[in-house]
């Protein structure tokens, strides 16, 4: 590069794609028009019925799309979503976690301890609502109101491991962020109460 130069880029007019002739090539999709994808995986004896047309004839025209419905697509399930009251979006439970101190309900104890399962199911009253999740034990009852899927959807994991039921829907999720603020302890498999 040349450094008494002071352009640093350099600009060029892009036009349409040329031949080896020189010629400009204006069809580009016309011959694609006839293309078809033959779906596999449907049981119809009729090609026509399983395939697909991918675009049209006229390069300058959009792609047209035209799909039969089949019968042998399953639909998944619609999820579950309950509107969030104003003030409990995901965004709001964020800035509570960071400015609350006790989301755990600890008052002072120290979430580095051991509980036992049989304290977990003792702790499903309102404003202590715990569970068990990949092996820590937290107190759910501050985010209710804040679960995307609602209050009675969260109320199937109180009292117990709720796990299986956390990775069913939320495997994805690091739950271990979104309720840091909310640990109450590690499960302690050996069913006594201890500090670690």
């Amino acid at each position: 590069m040349d450094n008494n130069s002071n352009d640093d880029f350099t600009f060029c007019k892009v036009g349409l794609p040329t031949d080896q002739n020189g010629v400009e090539e204006k069809n580009l999709a016309a011959d694609i028009g006839g293309i078809a994808i033959k779906d596999e995986t449907s049981n119809c004896s009729d090609s026509s019925e399983s395939s697909r047309q991918v675009a049209s004839v006229d390069a300058g025209a959009p792609a047209m799309k035209s799909e039969k419905a089949r019968s042998s697509t399953r639909k998944s399930a619609p999820r579950t979503k309950v509107p969030f009251e104003k003030g409990y979006s995901q965004m709001d439970w964020l800035k509570l976690t960071q400015t609350h101190p006790d989301l755990a309900g600890l008052k002072g104890q120290s979430n580095r301890r051991l509980v036992s399962m049989s304290e977990v199911k003792q702790n499903q009253k309102e404003g202590s609502m715990w569970t068990v999740l990949k092996g820590r034990v937290y107190n759910i009852s501050p985010y209710m109101k804040f679960h995307p899927g609602g209050v009675d959807m969260l109320m199937k994991a109180v009292g117990k491991d709720s796990t299986s039921l956390f990775n069913k829907y939320h495997a994805w999720v690091n739950a271990e962020f979104l309720l840091e603020k909310c640990l109450v302890g590690t499960l302690d498999d050996g069913e006594g109460t201890q500090t670690l």
